[in-house]
């Protein structure tokens, strides 16, 4: 979905072709797994951030395509909204100091994408949730206009039968309305944790990660509020969820199974369960899984497989973890990202394997769960019982983490730091849901004060746990 297209409105041959052209590059992919075509020495990390542009109000400002012009950054694109970027991370070999390496660039790239909003009269602010955005800036006037998004509207409009769609969810109070396109999803960003191995190990290091999605969300929880309710820790997992509903079934999904055998199971029932949304002609050369990437970055998984190729035309393979928010800070994200990457690879290698231990019906009830309660959640663990998710973090989950980094060789120090970071966040109770909750208890339900007040917590650098209310 990062590249642009060249119409916004098709036909039945096109869907043809492009279905014929998918099913060939599905059975291709299959070929070559099976014969070691794809990449098998590398262990990569690197993330994508969505990031807010606000004016002085701490409303969202539309004006990405000005900010873009005069940032001439490689790292930052547009997102579907005009109040949205992306910022990405150059990919680092998990070795040494790279995560400290991931920190001093994103906190580089951070610096003069504030530079270029303050010249543009504007901030800038990372949160799951903005808490001051309205149901009205979450219109078409506010799509960044290119193609691609104002394709996938309208697809899905057309999918709905034109219906509107209807919001709802319930959690600490209720919130339920209709609204007419997927701009809903615009207020949902994200830091998303991009995690290379070898393609012979992917399977295990999937299904480390569907388990580890529900401690993942609930420590970086940082979402709480929408249109002024408050509902989940992190609001964004039903919100998107439901804005991307097409007639009873969500492009965004937890998924149905792990897998048991081979990555092309889940391009497999990408094909067959989803229909396709943008149906480009990109070539007969299959060899670059075009069609299958395209129709892969139509359907949002919370653990989503991405294909890649690299200089030399080799495929790879890597994980696109996608449960945590953006922020609270730069360094609490760095910290998530290490403890996820830690514990997925302790948890991959283990010898008795983690998916034997616990169902997937349970790892996605506990995934639900840790994004409604946060860090006060219960999780059903390996050992078959429940448990409390603080708990089990610091006895288990952080010790494994640092366990997985080690065996990486991530330098120790590093190690210490981040999951210092995410210990004492457990240890307090305060992660970026909490914060916000106690500031609107203390203060009242003023969100542009709540915002103004995050936003300087944000640029003070502390983490989270240090925040005062």
């Amino acid at each position: 979905m990062g590249q642009e297209i060249q119409l916004n409105q098709f036909k039945p041959e096109h869907f043809a072709l492009f279905e014929r052209r998918l099913a060939d590059e599905t059975e291709l992919m299959a070929e070559w797994l099976t014969l070691g075509r794809f990449a098998s020495d590398a262990h990569v990390g690197g993330f994508e951030l969505e990031a807010w542009l606000i004016n002085h109000a701490h409303l969202p400002t539309p004006i990405n395509e000005q900010f873009l012009q005069r940032l001439a950054h490689p790292l930052v694109v547009p997102e579907l909204s005009k109040f949205n970027v992306e910022l990405n991370g150059t990919p680092q070999p998990l070795q040494g100091h790279a995560l400290s390496l991931m920190e001093r660039e994103l906190t580089s790239t951070w610096k003069h994408c504030r530079t270029v909003a303050t010249d543009l009269e504007s901030m800038m602010i990372l949160i799951g949730i903005l808490p001051t955005v309205r149901d009205s800036d979450l219109s078409l006037d506010n799509m960044s206009s290119l193609n691609r998004f104002r394709a996938l509207n309208a697809e899905i409009i057309k999918r709905r039968l034109c219906q509107p769609l209807r919001l709802m969810i319930e959690g600490h109070e209720r919130l339920a309305l209709l609204h007419e396109d997927v701009m809903l999803e615009a207020a949902t960003t994200s830091f998303q944790v991009h995690l290379q191995v070898p393609a012979t190990q992917i399977v295990r290091y999937y299904n480390a990660t569907l388990i580890l999605s529900a401690p993942m969300v609930a420590v970086a929880a940082n979402s709480p509020f929408l249109f002024e309710k408050q509902l989940w820790d992190e609001s964004r997992i039903p919100l998107f969820e439901q804005a991307v509903d097409t007639c009873g079934e969500s492009r965004v999904t937890f998924g149905s199974n792990y897998l048991k055998n081979s990555p092309v199971e889940l391009f497999i029932d990408n094909q067959q369960r989803f229909p396709v949304l943008l149906p480009m002609d990109l070539g007969d050369d299959a060899t670059q899984f075009n069609h299958l990437r395209l129709h892969n970055g139509t359907l949002w998984r919370w653990n989503r497989l991405l294909l890649g190729i690299d200089d030399q035309d080799i495929p790879n393979i890597r994980i696109e973890h996608r449960v945590m928010p953006a922020g609270p800070s730069l360094v609490d994200m760095i910290a998530n990202a290490s403890l996820y990457i830690g514990a997925a690879q302790s948890l991959a290698n283990r010898h008795d394997s983690p998916e034997n231990l616990i169902s997937f019906r349970d790892a996605r009830s506990n995934f639900y769960r840790a994004a409604r309660n946060g860090l006060e959640s219960s999780l059903i663990w390996l050992d078959g019982k429940e448990t409390g998710l603080r708990n089990l973090l610091l006895a288990e989950l952080i010790p494994m983490a640092s366990e997985g980094l080690q065996q990486l060789g991530i330098n120790r120090d590093d190690i210490e730091h981040y999951l210092g970071i995410i210990r004492n966040r457990v240890e307090s109770g305060q992660n970026g849901a909490d914060w916000q909750k106690k500031y609107v208890t203390r203060y009242g339900r003023d969100f542009s004060q709540l915002t103004a007040a995050y936003l300087h917590n944000q640029l003070s650098g502390k983490p989270v746990h240090e925040w005062d209310v």
